[in-house]
C-alpha cells in the first residue's frame, strides 16, 4: 500500500495563506494533490491540517483519494517540525510495516503522478529503505575561504560536460511505515535518490520566488496537467513505440521490441471512443503486424510527407486538427507536431523536436511505455 501524506498549515510568516493562495489559477496545495490523485500507485493521501479554511477548500477539489486529517494544534505551530505531525499520525493509524509512507510538501508544485509511479518502482526494483527527490544543479559552489567545492577555476568546465551537484528540491520522500517509527525520521537506511528537473528546485519562500515559480510553472507543467478530450491519436512507430534500434538475428530477420504498456494504452484509448493509427516513414511487415493486433483504424507506411497525410485523414474522418494528438521523435515529425492540438514526444527525441512551442516532452523513452504516458496523464477518456 502507498499512502501520502501533505502536512499543511494555516500560518505562514512571509506569503499570507501560502498553501490555498492562488497559483497558476488554482490553489498552491492543489497541484501535488492532483498529482496524487491522478497516480494509479497511490492508495490513499491525507492533508494534515490545523486549519478549517484548507480542509473546506481540498473538500472541494472533490479528488476520490484525498482525506483530511486533523492534526494536534502542538503539531501545527511554526516550531513544530515535520517529523513531529507524521508521528502522531502514524500513531493514530493502523497500516501494515511494509506499507510505503511518502511525504509530499505542498510547497513544491512541479512534481507529477509519473514521478510518485516512477519512485515508487524505483524503490521496488532497486530494494531501498527510502528515497529522496533532487534535481542537479550546474553551478560552481565555493567554500567561505576563498577555496573552490565542487570544479578547478583553472579548468572551467563547459556546462554540457560538468555534472553539477545534487540538491533536495523538498517535493516528497519515501520510507516505510515501520522504518518512520523506528528511525523517527523521513529518511533511513539505504536511501535512494529520484532526480527530477532543474527547474523543480525553485523554492516559494518570498513574494518574489511566487512570480519566478509561476512563470516557470506555466512553461513546463501547467499545459501538462490539463486532459486534453481528443477524438484522435496518431504515432510514428521507430523512436516512439520502439526504442530506434535495428536488431537482426543471424539469419537477416528483422526484430523490433514493442512494449505491452503501449499496447493496453491504446486498448484504452478505443474504449473511450478514441481512433488510433501510424503513420511512419518506413515500410515494414513487423509494423503491420503490430497494428493490425492492436486493432489499429489507420496503418500508414512508407510515407515522406506527413503532415500531407494527417490532412487527409481529418479530412475524411470530419476532425479537427485541435482534437488529435501526435507523438513524434525526428525531424520528418516536426511539421505535424506544429500543428496539432496535442503533441508530444518521447524524452529520447531530437533536440530539434523537444523545441517544438507548445510540445509535451514525455518522461518515457520511446519504446518504454510512451503512449500510456501521454495516455495516462495527458488525455481525457471520459470514459
Amino acid at each position: 500500500m502507498n499512502i501520502a501524506f501533505v502536512p499543511v498549515r494555516c500560518g505562514s510568516n512571509a506569503i499570507k495563506w501560502k498553501n490555498i493562495k492562488s497559483f497558476s489559477g488554482k490553489p498552491l496545495v492543489y497541484w501535488c494533490l492532483n498529482a496524487l490523485n491522478n497516480c494509479d500507485k497511490i492508495d490513499t493521501a491525507y492533508v494534515a491540517t490545523d486549519c478549517d479554511e484548507i480542509a473546506q477548500v481540498v473538500e472541494n477539489f472533490k479528488m476520490a483519494k484525498v482525506r483530511i486529517y486533523r492534526r494536534d494544534p502542538e503539531n501545527a505551530t511554526d516550531t513544530a517540525g515535520t517529523e513531529a505531525v507524521i508521528l502522531e499520525f502514524l500513531s493514530k493509524h493502523t497500516f501494515k510495516s511494509n506499507d510505503n509512507f511518502i511525504l509530499v510538501q505542498a510547497t513544491n508544485p512541479f512534481v507529477r503522478a509519473t514521478d510518485f509511479s516512477q519512485a515508487i518502482e524505483m524503490m521496488n526494483v532497486e530494494q531501498l529503505d527510502s528515497l529522496v527527490t533532487c534535481c542537479r544543479l550546474k553551478r560552481f559552489f565555493w567554500n567561505e575561504n576563498g577555496t573552490p567545492k565542487n570544479y578547478d577555476p583553472s579548468h572551467r568546465p563547459r556546462r554540457q560536460d560538468f555534472n553539477g551537484e545534487l540538491v533536495e528540491n523538498g517535493s516528497f520522500y519515501i520510507n516505510t511505515v515501520c522504518n518512520v517509527i523506528k528511525d523517527k525520521n523521513r529518511l533511513s537506511g539505504k536511501i535512494g535518490i529520484y532526480e527530477m528537473p532543474e527547474f523543480s528546485f525553485t523554492e516559494i519562500d518570498e513574494e518574489e520566488d511566487w512570480l519566478i515559480a509561476e512563470k516557470i510553472f506555466q512553461k513546463h507543467i501547467k499545459v501538462e496537467t490539463q486532459k486534453k478530450r481528443i477524438r484522435l491519436l496518431l504515432t510514428d512507430v521507430d523512436g516512439v513505440l520502439t526504442d530506434a534500434g535495428m536488431y537482426y538475428t543471424e539469419n537477416g530477420d528483422e526484430i523490433k521490441k514493442f512494449n505491452t504498456y503501449d499496447g493496453m494504452a491504446f486498448s484504452i484509448l478505443k474504449k473511450g471512443g478514441i481512433k488510433i493509427g501510424i503513420i511512419t516513414s518506413e515500410n515494414r511487415a513487423l509494423n503491420t503486424a503490430r497494428a493490425k493486433k492492436l486493432k489499429m483504424d489507420f496503418i500508414y507506411q512508407g510515407i515522406q510527407d506527413k503532415w500531407k497525410i494527417m490532412q487527409e485523414i481529418c479530412h475524411n474522418e470530419q476532425v479537427d486538427l485541435n482534437e488529435v494528438a501526435y507523438i513524434g521523435d525526428d525531424i520528418n515529425d516536426h511539421e505535424v507536431l506544429k500543428h496539432v492540438g496535442l503533441a508530444a514526444c518521447p524524452s529520447s527525441a531530437a533536440q530539434v523536436i523537444k523545441q517544438t512551442e507548445g510540445i509535451i516532452v514525455l518522461k518515457t523513452k520511446g519504446g518504454d511505455g510512451v503512449i500510456r504516458e501521454l495516455t495516462d496523464n495527458y488525455i481525457d477518456l471520459n470514459i
